[in-house]
């Protein structure tokens, strides 16, 4: 990915926490012929003494099932909000427009899990997102049947995480008036506009002077 030292968070934690508040992730990797493949899920990140760790699950008997079963080196691609920065903003203006994002690489190596963590896996995602212990839609709340007939068509799966990198490129090489411009524009915009203006203030203090 795009690797340069300007565009990088102040710690390992601001990693982490941005991967866990951005949990639908993009998992890729490739069948045995070399044919990519993707997909889309919610997923949990865990942390195990020095290690991380994400949780899902996916449907049975699908091309990205089937092919993470013969090659189980995968790609989980964490992303957050993005907006187009026009050079009109610059002085000078003859330089390029440029794109802010922030964006989490997690490669690592994906093993299947069997019934038993699938049932504690789907317990534990659905407390997780409902984030409230009243939700009648809290899998204690579900008929058991129910649940166990669901479980025939999913599998859950979790990624031992063996290489993490990221980007937050967020205007960090531009100077402070520069950055307090481009945040003000921004804020004017639309919902990813104004995330990334949020996400640029709380990286102020990387401005150049």
């Amino acid at each position: 990915m795009y690797n340069l030292p300007d565009f990088k968070a102040h710690d390992a934690a601001e990693v982490i926490a941005f991967m866990k508040a951005h949990p639908f992730v993009v998992i890729c990797g490739a069948d045995t012929s070399g044919k990519p493949v993707a997909t889309h899920v919610p997923a949990l990140v865990k942390e195990r003494g020095d290690q991380l760790f994400l949780q899902a699950h996916i449907m049975r008997k699908q091309n990205h099932t089937v092919a993470f079963e013969e090659n189980q080196q995968v790609l989980a691609i964490f992303h957050g909000a993005h907006s187009y920065i026009s050079a009109q903003l610059y002085e000078p203006q003859n330089v390029a427009s440029t794109w802010n994002y922030m964006a989490v690489h997690a490669s690592g190596v994906l093993r299947f899990l069997g019934d038993e963590a699938l049932y504690n896996l789907l317990g534990e995602l659905t407390d997780h997102f409902e984030d409230n212990p009243h939700s009648p839609a809290l899998m204690g709340k579900m008929d058991e049947q129910y649940i166990r007939g669901l479980m025939k068509a999913i599998v859950a799966f979790e990624i031992e995480v063996t290489d993490l990198q990221h980007v937050f490129k967020l205007s960090q090489n531009k100077d402070k008036a520069l950055q307090q411009k481009i945040v003000q524009h921004l804020q004017t915009g639309n919902q990813d506009d104004q995330a990334t203006a949020a996400a640029m203030h709380q990286h102020a203090n990387y401005a150049k002077k």
